[in-house]
């Protein structure tokens, strides 16, 4: 979990870094495009997983024995 995490954060500022560069320096189209096609969903990926709802700890057992309550 703590290694998920770390990564997360590293994806998600080098996302960062990546989408401010292409709106300050005027890079080729091709450039601007491959970095919006794969830097915003890793943006919004990695922001999901570290914001992700951590179960409370009296909910732990409760969420191993039956994990889904959507019915």
């Amino acid at each position: 979990m703590v290694s998920q995490k770390i990564i997360s954060i590293i994806v998600l500022a080098l996302s960062t870094i990546a989408i401010l560069a292409c709106l300050v320096v005027e890079f080729e189209a091709w450039i601007v495009y491959t970095i919006a096609i794969f830097g915003i969903p890793a943006w919004v990926l990695s922001l999901g997983l570290l914001t992700m709802a951590k179960p409370k700890p009296e909910d732990v057992e409760g969420r191993l024995k039956e994990p889904f309550t959507g019915y």
